[in-house]
């Protein structure tokens, strides 16, 4: 078993920054790939960025450039660093880490960050 805490979401402008945390424990020695997914009110979840535990990354095409994700692989833990936020940024995002033999997908319980106009 693995748990995430997500912690660093709120309330910032548009044009603002954020820092998301994400820190695993449990079962953590079996952690593969991490990554943020977002959702908004009425949308489906999607895929943010991800990170393997060598440090390649993917990022959402519309993302790219704005948004940057990290690991520390000693702390076990990932963070995404927004910035130039946009209105349309806002939304409950998701830490996901996938674990074990059979690359178990889990999720934190979300932290949600909003971007007013």
């Amino acid at each position: 078993q693995v748990q995430l805490v997500e912690s660093g979401g709120g309330l910032v402008q548009a044009g603002g920054s954020l820092r998301l945390s994400c820190a695993a424990s449990g079962s953590t020695l079996r952690i593969g790939r991490m990554g943020w997914y977002r959702q908004a009110p009425g949308k489906q979840r999607e895929l943010v960025a991800a990170i393997t535990s060598g440090g390649s990354t993917n990022y959402a095409d519309s993302l790219k450039g704005r948004f940057t994700i990290s690991r520390d692989n000693a702390k076990n833990t990932v963070y995404l660093q927004m910035n130039s936020l946009k209105p349309e940024d806002t939304a409950v995002y998701y830490c996901n880490a996938q674990a074990g033999l059979y690359m178990y997908n889990y999720w934190g319980q979300g932290t949600q960050v909003t971007v007013s106009s």
